[in-house]
C-alpha cells in the first residue's frame, strides 16, 4: 500500500510540497544567472536562508534545544553536500546544459540513491517505478534535441551529491527538530558558497531589482520552505522514496511553464506527466511485511531523521 498510517501521509504530502516549490526554481535560476555568476548567486540566497532561518531558530523555543558542538559539525557537512556541493554543481550544469538535459538527469536521482544507499528493503515494484519515472520524463524532454556535455556532467555529479546527502542527513542522531536542522545544513553551504564565490570577484557587480527579487524567492521559498517541508517528509520516509517523489518537479515545472509563460503542452509531454506520475506510485509501494517489519522505522529512531534537496535546488530534482 502506498502509505501505512497519517503520520506517513503528511511526509508524503510535506515532500510534494518541496517539488511544488522548487519546480518554479529552474527557470528563475536560469534568469538570474545571466546576471550573477553561479557561486555568488549561491552565496546570496544561502546567506539569506541562513539569516531568515537563523533569526526563526534564535528568537523561538528551538534556542533551548540546540544540538551539542560536535552534532553541528556532523549536521554542517551534510550541508556541505546537500547545498554547497549540490547547488554549487547544479548551477553550473543548469547554465551550461539545455533544460531537457537537467530535467531528465534529475530525474535519475533516487536510482543514484538507490545505488549509494546499499540498502536491501526496496522490492522490484519499487525499483520499476523509479525506471518508469524516468522513462516518463524522457517522454516530456525528449522532443529538445539540444545537448552540452559538460553540463550533463555537472549535474550527474550533482546527483551523486544529493544522493550521499540524503543518506548522510538520514543517519544524523542529534534529535533536533528540522528546522534546527535546516538552520545549521544552511549556514554550513552558505558558508562553502561564500569561498567558492570569491573566485568570482572580477564579475561581482550590483544585482537588477528584478534579481534582487528573484534571489529572495530562491532564499525565503525554495530553500526554507522548500527545505523545511522536504527535512519533515524525510522523517518518516525512505531517502529513495523521498527523493524519488521529486520526480514530479519536471511535471509540475510544465504547469508553471503553462500558467506564467502561456506555452502550450504537446501530447507527448501529458504522456510523459502522467507516466512520471505513475513512477512515483509505484515507488512509494512497500510490501506488508516489510512495512511491518526492516522499512517501518521505529519511533525512537524516527525522531532522528532530520535531513534536507532541495535549491537550487532543491532540490531539483531538483532544481532548488
Amino acid at each position: 500500500m502506498i502509505t501505512d498510517s497519517p503520520r506517513r501521509s503528511l511526509s508524503v504530502a510535506a515532500v510534494l510540497g518541496a517539488a511544488l516549490i522548487w519546480s518554479s526554481s529552474f527557470a528563475v535560476t536560469k534568469v538570474a544567472l545571466a546576471e550573477i555568476p553561479p557561486m555568488t548567486l549561491g552565496a546570496l540566497r544561502f546567506v539569506l536562508a541562513a539569516l531568515i532561518l537563523g533569526a526563526v531558530v534564535h528568537t523561538g523555543p528551538e534556542r533551548r534545544r540546540l544540538p551539542s558542538a560536535r552534532e553541528r559539525l556532523s549536521i554542517g557537512l551534510a550541508g556541505l553536500l546537500g547545498i554547497t556541493a549540490y547547488f554549487a554543481l547544479e548551477n553550473v550544469g543548469v547554465d551550461l546544459a539545455s533544460a531537457s538535459d537537467a530535467t531528465l538527469i534529475v530525474a535519475s536521482y533516487p536510482i543514484l540513491t538507490l545505488v549509494l544507499s546499499g540498502r536491501t528493503a526496496f522490492s522490484p515494484v519499487r525499483l520499476t517505478g523509479m525506471l518508469v519515472a524516468v522513462a516518463g520524463v524522457w517522454l516530456v524532454v525528449r522532443g529538445d534535441g539540444s545537448h552540452s556535455l559538460w553540463g550533463d556532467v555537472f549535474l550527474i555529479a550533482g546527483g551523486v551529491a544529493w544522493a550521499a546527502y540524503n543518506i548522510l542527513a538520514r543517519r544524523d542522531g542529534s534529535g533536533a527538530s528540522p528546522i534546527v536542522v535546516t538552520y545549521y545544513q544552511t549556514l554550513a553551504g552558505a558558508g562553502g558558497f561564500v569561498l567558492l564565490s570569491l573566485s568570482e570577484v572580477d564579475r561581482w557587480s550590483v544585482p537588477s531589482g528584478a534579481n534582487v527579487l528573484r534571489i529572495v524567492f530562491l532564499a525565503g521559498l525554495c530553500s526554507v520552505a522548500g527545505f523545511l517541508l522536504y527535512n519533515h517528509g524525510l522523517r518518516q520516509l525512505e531517502a529513495s522514496v523521498a527523493v524519488n517523489l521529486l520526480n514530479i518537479v519536471p511535471v509540475a515545472g510544465l504547469g508553471w511553464a503553462v500558467v506564467l509563460a502561456g506555452e502550450r503542452l504537446t501530447p507527448s509531454q501529458l504522456l510523459g506527466g502522467a507516466v512520471v506520475i505513475a513512477g512515483v506510485t509505484l515507488g512509494l509501494h512497500r510490501r506488508k511485511d516489510v512495512a511491518s517489519g526492516a522499512d517501518a522505522a521505529p519511533e525512537a529512531t524516527t525522531r532522528c531523521l532530520s535531513g534536507q534537496l532541495c535549491a537550487s535546488p532543491p532540490c531539483r530534482p531538483p532544481s532548488r
